[in-house]
Formats: C-alpha cells, structure tokens, sequence
C-alpha cells in the first residue's frame, strides 16, 4: 500500500528502537483546574457583546449629533483585554491624559517615595536673633513648594533664632513657588509668607488650612530678593540650617492629577528627560510607537497626541509599578465620591479612579471602575470636537450605561482602593517635621 512507503522511509532513517514503557503520571498531583490569570479564559470571559452594543450606540449618538466617528477613540478592557472598542489604535489630540504618560515617567525616573529637597542657609553673623547678611535658599525644583510650606518655613526659622535679616533673600538654582517657575518671583512669594504684616488675603486663606493654633511667623527680609549663581554663594555661604523636604511624589502626583495641573506636570517631565523621554519611557512599556507623540508634559496644545489603546497601556503600566510599593492606580489619581478637583459636576460610578482632559475641542476621561460581575474594568474615551458639556454628558453616561451591564461592586477591590489621599495625615502641606535641622544656631545667638 502507498501509504506504508513514507512509514517505512522514517523508519529506517530512525533504525530500530527498544521499546520504552510510558512513564507513570499521578494526574490527581497535576492542577488542571483553569484561573482567572489563563490568558485564554481572560479573554473568553471578557467577551461581551452587550457591552458593544452599548459602545456602538455611544458611537452612534454622537454622529447624530454631529460628530465625527473617525474622531473618536474608545477602549474598554477587562484585565488586559478588549471588551468593546472603536477606533482604539487612533491618534487623537488627548489634553491632559498626557499627564497619564507624565505620571509614568516621573514614577520610572524617581520612584513613589522621592521628596525634592530645598536648603535654606545664611551669610553673614548672627546675634540676639538678627541677622547681619543675607538668608539663602537653594531650590531644587519641588512641583509643591506652595504658601504652607512657606509659611512653616518662617516659623522654622524662628525657633532657630532668627528673627529678622537686614541683607537680602538669595534665590539660587531652580526654586518654584506657588507654581510660578520664575525664580525672582518665587523668592518675592517666599519673603511674602514668611512675614504675615506682608499677608494678602490669598495667604491668610491658605494660612486656614494649617492646623489650629500654628503660630504666624514675622521673618521680616530688610532687603530685596536677589536671583545668584549656585557656586559663588555657596562658597560664601556662614552654613546651612534648615533642609525642607517635599511630600513623598506619590503625593504630589495625587495632587497633580486631582487638580490637573500644568505646571507641575510639566515641572515633572522636564525632570524626567523632556517629552522625548517620556514618550521613550511609554513606548519601553508596551504603548506602540505610532500611538504617541508629545510636545510637553500637561497636554497642552492639539499635538500631544495619544490613542485610546496607548493610554490604557500606560494606566496598566502605573498600576503594576505602584503594587510593588503596597500602592495602586487610585492613590495618584482623583476618585469619584472622594476627590473633587475636575470631577466636579461630574456624574461618574462611585470609586472609579480617572484622569480627565479637554481642549477647546477636547474631551478625554480615562481610568479604572470596579464592577460586580467583570472586576476592574479600565476605559479610555478621547472625543474630538467642539461642545465640551454634551461629550461629557456623553461619557458619563457611557460609562453608566457599562456599570448597569456589569453590575456595582459590592465593595471596592484592595487592588483599586486608595490608601493614600493629598493634604491629609500624613501627607499635609506645611508639615513641620519636613523641615529637618541641619545646624543649630545657639552658638551664634548668645
């Protein structure tokens, strides 16, 4: 028969063989039970068609309205599969889901516990609390450097000895205040919350939110804020007394993100590399090349670009970097019920954990909600067109519409429930344990 010639062809090629019992295997050792982590059962269980039909609907409205389908980008996923999506792989101007990428980056750059460090020294001599020359600050950059600081700082000063300076405020390498990246400025700000006759109303606000019974300090500055080199003042500088340390990043990510503020994000991409690193630092995990494209670190401006696809990349990406420090997505990002910041006015399912955006003719929301039936489920939704409140309605809406589908959580999962919350203990603005003494100045004041 034809068919034994192949057969006896392989058998005299692998000769003659002695024959070998089957080894013994006890199956009841072998697990064969299938996990939620078989990627073949993650992505059979997050099929869903109602879930597309709901997103095709979203889509469908939109046109009706008037918007283009071709410029909207949606991804929905459970774990790290699609359950419904529109145009994901799209690139479309995203605002301030960039920071999403910003976030990232400063977290790869410096880790969730970094805390930029100011010093504050002196030249000159001291004596019955004055001092003859000039106070010096070297800044290092800290995005968080605001009125609390500052005035906790005066009173720091204090309670080492000095009580008034009749030189100059030194402002050298990059000090930030109240998020004005002028250095000169800053200094002026600085002057300003150290000694409450020179109080405005702004400062007396923030003054309100330092715990009861915190002294207001009179630090008066004879002199004007003067902008140096780093090496000439150092040489010269009589010592240093006070090194202020910046609440831990995590912290003041949390409070970038709750707030969506540009500065600070762009503070932060700068130190990390500029937008070219963060979009190196993006594409290193996972986000394909073609799905990114930054010209700074805040979204501002139509050409940071991102696809809906890309930007849960990142969000997964900073959830699987928090874990390993006992953090998660929600504790560097505003949570519905919990934050206000840009979610006010907005009707989101309660403890979604988000990061919105908009331009004139930008409406992005992205982030993570739990659900009863498919767990967590990330989304990011980038609409392009004009008429920012009917898109948010929009989204919403869709959002409702998937939470209705799935069901509520019972509970919030330990894997998306925020541990850590801005401006409350431990993390206060103006604490004064984060002003650490470097020299005493008893010897001088006597």
């Amino acid at each position: 028969m034809n068919w034994l010639l192949p057969l006896a062809f392989i058998s005299a090629l692998i000769g003659p063989r002695p024959w070998q019992p089957i080894a013994h295997v006890d199956l009841a050792t072998v697990d064969i039970r299938p996990t939620w982590e078989s990627p073949w059962l993650q992505k059979r269980l997050a099929a869903d068609p109602a879930a597309e039909n709901i997103l095709n609907g979203y889509v469908a409205e939109l046109s009706s309205l008037g918007f283009s389908a071709s410029q909207q980008s949606v991804a929905v996923d459970v774990g790290r599969y699609p359950v419904a999506r529109h145009q994901e792989s799209r690139r479309l101007p995203a605002a301030s889901l960039t920071k999403v990428a910003t976030t990232l980056a400063a977290l790869e750059t410096y880790g969730t516990g970094h805390q930029f460090e100011t010093r504050i020294g002196w030249r000159g001599t001291i004596a019955n609390g004055t001092l003859q020359g000039d106070l010096i600050i070297q800044g290092a950059y800290d995005p968080l450097f605001v009125w609390e600081e500052g005035i906790i700082l005066g009173n720091t000063l204090q309670q080492l000895g000095i009580q008034q300076v009749t030189g100059s405020l030194i402002v050298i390498d990059r000090f930030v205040m109240n998020f004005n990246t002028d250095p000169l400025a800053s200094g002026e700000l600085l002057k300003q919350a150290m000694n409450s006759a020179a109080w405005g109303w702004e400062v007396d606000k923030q003054y309100g939110n330092l715990p009861p019974g915190t002294p207001k300090p009179s630090l008066a500055i004879q002199g004007p804020v003067k902008l140096l080199s780093a090496a000439p003042v150092i040489d010269q500088a009589s010592g240093w007394l006070v090194s202020h340390k910046s609440l831990p990043l995590a912290v003041i990510l949390k409070a970038m993100n709750i707030y969506s503020n540009n500065v600070m994000a762009e503070m932060l991409a700068n130190l990390s590399g500029g937008p070219q690193n963060v979009m190196k630092i993006a594409e290193q995990i996972g986000v394909t090349p073609g799905e990114i494209s930054l010209i700074n670190g805040s979204g501002l401006g139509e050409d940071n670009q991102l696809s809906a696809r890309a930007v849960i990349v990142l969000m997964q990406a900073i959830q699987t970097r928090l874990q390993k420090d006992r953090l998660n997505f929600a504790d560097l990002f505003p949570v519905s019920g919990a934050d206000t910041g840009t979610l006010i006015d907005r009707t989101l399912p309660i403890n979604a954990s988000v990061k919105t955006g908009s331009l004139a003719v930008v409406s992005a929301l992205a982030g993570a909600f739990p659900t009863e039936q498919k767990g967590i489920v990330w989304f990011a939704i980038i609409n392009y067109g004009s008429g920012l409140d009917t898109l948010r309605v929009r989204q919403d809406r869709l959002l409702a519409a998937l939470e209705q589908q799935w069901g509520r959580a019972p509970q919030v999962p330990d894997q998306i429930k925020a541990t850590l919350q801005f401006n409350q203990e431990p993390y206060r603005l103006g604490d004064p344990k984060r002003n650490e003494i470097i020299q005493s100045l008893q010897a001088q004041s006597q």
